[in-house]
């Protein structure tokens, strides 16, 4: 284990050494949800349209894998290990680039790494079939993912397992929707 969190800081501090002062502002804009209320608009739009109907289900399915993800991250993850995110370890001080914001205490694993991953892939299992193309969502995941190891608030590994926590949720939140929903359709039709 202790070879794997060596890894992981060492990935860290030569990932987050990497960066520019002009790209600077753009990636610490990217990490705020209201950068990314004009794509969950978008959305909301395209899923309402393909099928106004049973649009519903998708929102509340969305809603409760981010609601699993994040409360599983933040709620569980995070107060339970205690680890401390990069910029809040003295080790790193004056080593890493953190643009001058932090966050909370601890960073195992990331709530945007989990809420992001597993908005995507909820939607491309709900909406397989029915809109194409949503394969690119995994850009957004992965480039909002890596903000936050460009701002020195997250290793590699708690991008990786906020990650998985996000698809594992998905996949809890896609069984339930479709279970409930088929379970309540066959009732209505008796």
């Amino acid at each position: 284990m202790e070879t794997l969190i060596h890894w992981d800081e060492q990935l860290f501090l030569f990932l987050n050494s990497h960066h520019w002062d002009w790209f600077d502002p753009i990636v610490n804009q990217s990490t705020k949800t209201i950068t990314w209320v004009p794509l969950f608009g978008f959305l909301i739009f395209k899923i309402y349209k393909s099928d106004p109907k049973n649009s519903w289900w998708v929102f509340g399915g969305v809603a409760l894998t981010i609601l699993l993800a994040d409360q599983t991250t933040s709620g569980l993850m995070k107060p339970y290990f205690e680890r401390l995110r990069p910029c809040h370890d003295p080790r790193w001080d004056g080593l890493i680039h953190t643009y001058e914001r932090c966050g909370g205490l601890y960073g195992f694993a990331s709530s945007h790494a989990a809420n992001t991953f597993g908005m995507t892939v909820f939607l491309i299992l709900k909406l397989k079939g029915k809109l194409k193309g949503m394969g690119w969502l995994f850009l957004y995941a992965i480039f909002v993912s890596y903000t936050r190891i460009y701002l020195g608030v997250h290793y590699p590994l708690d991008l990786l397992v906020g990650g998985l926590v996000g698809v594992l949720a998905a996949l809890i939140s896609w069984f339930l929707i479709v279970f409930v929903k088929r379970e309540l359709v066959k009732n209505i039709l008796r």
